[in-house]
């Protein structure tokens, strides 16, 4: 039997499209392997959104490229599209794919085998106008299911390389999505997180639809416990969807809203389309509909020209607004996007003093979101066995808030919904009591 490996660098529609990749190879009757293995072929999905990411991809290739010199090497996604001749130039690599046409991957393998001569598949993503379908009825390991269900974007902010390797925004077909919904349900999975590029732009390209219509449409898909919107920017969170949201028995209390900076005159260097009044605004209308809300959101530090002053200003409006954690990045060029040629780079020590007071902003208000919930019963789903305390039958998961509880549980109710109390509010876990099942169907076996 032919064997295949797989290694995802980057984010989450990574890891949902190297699933999607890997259905494609079941079908044909592949077996999967670990990727320290020997395998005969080797998929390596690759990120590209920091200088880093691309060496980090050109490392990986490398080590598989070491374990077995005649396995079939290729690569695909985000870095394999804006670098395909970097790639190719490394000696072992025989297929690059980039951000589409991955359904197209097996046939060049069997070309490969063929031909021996390495194949470049990369095309224009610009020119991309059709989303491209990418099935996934089941995960391997995961309770919470990923739903992707647009790519790529139109903002261009100065410091992002990723409409250049993801291409412009397209939406997913609506009915592919309730499809998809479905057959997650159907496959056990309680909650589904809405996931894409530019997730909350969902529709923008459609006619007479919108992301506020489709959370209608999947509240309607029976068994479906949970949706959660990975990432929605502050002007996507128009009144039509903030009403839906409002109505909605199933999206969660919690948005994870990208902040990237509270400074006005940052914002717009970044070129980002909103201004702090307007984020504050949103927060509050979302507040006052959602109480107890989890606003998550990133950070960038150190972006080109920052001020102390400036940075100030983040500060104070992440601690004004009490985010409930935060994803604190300091800025790293990235070659190729116009903050990268910008003059008034910061420096890294500056950058660094900078990161180290937002994540201690972070933590302390994070502590300060989970104490409001001690004493309270909330749902959550567990998801795994607290591998700190193997055999102790305590499991982790999230509740709707993303509150992440440690819970004695037992392994038949990963995956369920269940009510637990917090009986110790903390960060990053909370202990929590189990309360009972909300809903004891049993859940099926999901095997990748």
């Amino acid at each position: 039997m032919t064997t295949v490996a797989f290694h995802t660098l980057g984010c989450k529609v990574n890891h949902y499209e190297t699933e999607a990749i890997w259905q494609l190879f079941k079908q044909e009757g592949y077996a999967k392997v670990e990727f320290e293995a020997k395998s005969d072929v080797y998929v390596i999905n690759t990120c590209t959104v920091t200088n880093t990411g691309d060496k980090k991809s050109r490392q990986v290739i490398r080590r598989a490229i070491r374990k077995n010199p005649d396995a079939v090497i290729c690569v695909t996604g985000c870095y394999a599209q804006t670098s395909p001749a970097e790639i190719m130039a490394i000696p072992g690599v025989d297929i690059v794919v980039g951000t589409q046409d991955r359904t197209k991957m097996l046939d060049f393998i069997e070309q490969f085998k063929r031909e021996r001569e390495p194949i470049n598949g990369v095309g224009n993503i610009m020119k991309s106008r059709v989303y491209e379908e990418l099935d996934v009825p089941a995960f391997t390991d995961r309770t919470r299911a990923s739903l992707k269900i647009q790519e790529g974007c139109n903002n261009f902010c100065t410091f992002c390389i990723i409409p250049w390797a993801r291409g412009l925004m397209r939406s997913r077909d609506p009915q592919e999505v309730i499809k998809q919904a479905t057959q997650l349900v159907d496959a056990g999975y309680k909650e589904i997180v809405l996931t894409g590029i530019h997730t909350g732009g969902y529709g923008e390209d459609l006619k007479d639809y919108s992301l506020a219509r489709l959370l209608e449409d999947l509240e309607q898909v029976e068994g479906l416990k949970r949706i959660r919107i990975s990432s929605i920017e502050a002007s996507q969170l128009t009144d039509e969807v903030i009403r839906v949201i409002d109505n909605s028995e199933k999206v969660v209390r919690h948005l994870h809203i990208p902040l990237q900076s509270g400074s006005n005159t940052v914002l717009k260097r970044m070129r980002r389309k909103y201004t702090m009044e307007f984020f504050a605004e949103r927060l509050e209308r979302l507040k006052e509909i959602l109480p107890g809300l989890a606003v998550t959101s990133d950070v960038i530090v150190g972006f080109p020209g920052e001020t102390e002053e400036e940075f100030q200003e983040t500060y104070d409006f992440i601690n004004t607004h009490k985010f409930s954690e935060l994803h604190v990045f300091p800025y790293s060029k990235r070659t190729g996007t116009p903050a990268a040629r910008m003059e008034d780079q910061v420096d890294e020590m500056v950058k660094n003093e900078r990161v180290h007071r937002l994540i201690g902003l972070s933590n302390q208000l994070a502590k300060e979101y989970a104490s409001q919930f001690e004493g309270e019963v909330l749902e959550m789903i567990p998801e795994e066995e607290d591998k700190d305390q193997p055999n102790n039958d305590i499991f982790i998961g999230y509740t709707d808030n993303y509150l992440k509880v440690k819970v004695p549980a037992t392994i038949d109710l990963v995956g369920q919904v269940i009510k637990v109390k917090i009986t110790k509010a903390g960060y990053p876990f909370n202990q929590g009591e189990f309360v009972r099942v909300i809903d004891s169907e049993p859940k099926q076996v999901v095997n990748g």
